[in-house]
């Protein structure tokens, strides 16, 4: 059984409707990448998926259990986990609070300030420092290490690359890559469409709220995706 489902969800923001009967399942131990322009609804149903945005329609089922009208603090406790876009760390609590925040939210579990700081090297040094001194890739190291302090048994992340220079995306997904390789279970929206392809198991494209094109992040072309980016008729999977 996956250990996330997705069934025909709407969602919307007044009168926009941002999700449009989206339907998708993703297994334990999968990374399932979300591509798509801007607008195209990636954001708010991450955000449908954690709680913090309210659905319209559909449902979301989270390890065989109906969750789509419990709150966001609720599935932290049942085991998902947003970093959601911009960080939104407490800027000024240092680090490490941030850290112990969030492990004082969540679920018993393997995640701690020192296995974080394992994970994280970059942030040993910055755990007594206020987060909102951090630099960009490190504020996003401690949005993401924050979200593991919950011990999640799903992970979102939203726009992990975004406003971050090349070098500060490295170091990020460099940290990352024992995560996504450790059998954890990741939902990763990402502009870009290499490194998304390169991570993943799976791609999803969305454009308008709608799934255009979902396949095998393996068997997916740059071309592909591009098609169904851009509302191209043959690239509806």
């Amino acid at each position: 059984m996956p250990i996330l489902t997705v069934d025909a969800l709407d969602a919307r923001h007044g009168l926009l409707h941002a999700v449009r009967g989206v339907s998708f399942a993703v297994e334990e131990g999968e990374t399932l990448a979300l591509v798509g322009a801007n607008g195209a609804g990636k954001t708010t149903l991450l955000r449908c998926i954690a709680g913090a945005h309210r659905a319209s329609g559909g449902r979301v089922m989270f390890d065989g259990t109906d969750v789509t009208h419990l709150p966001a603090h609720r599935r932290v406790q049942c085991g998902i986990a947003l970093v959601p876009e911009g960080r939104r760390l407490f800027a000024g609590m240092t680090v490490e609070e941030n850290l112990r925040v969030a492990a004082g939210r969540g679920r018993p579990g393997t995640w701690t300030v020192e296995r974080i700081v394992e994970a994280f090297p970059q942030l040993g040094p910055k755990l007594q420092a206020r987060a909102g001194d951090l630099s960009g890739g490190q504020q996003q190291a401690a949005a993401i290490a924050r979200a593991l302090m919950t011990n999640p048994r799903l992970l979102l992340l939203d726009e992990v690359s975004l406003g971050l220079s090349p070098i500060a995306v490295d170091a990020v997904y460099a940290s990352l890559q024992g995560l996504l390789g450790g059998g954890a279970t990741v939902v990763l929206v990402e502009q870009d469409l290499a490194r998304a392809l390169r991570v993943a198991d799976r791609v999803l494209c969305m454009l308008e709220g709608r799934v255009v094109y979902e396949g095998r992040a393996q068997e997916t072309t740059r071309e592909q995706v591009m098609a169904a980016y851009f509302g191209l008729r043959e690239a509806v999977a």
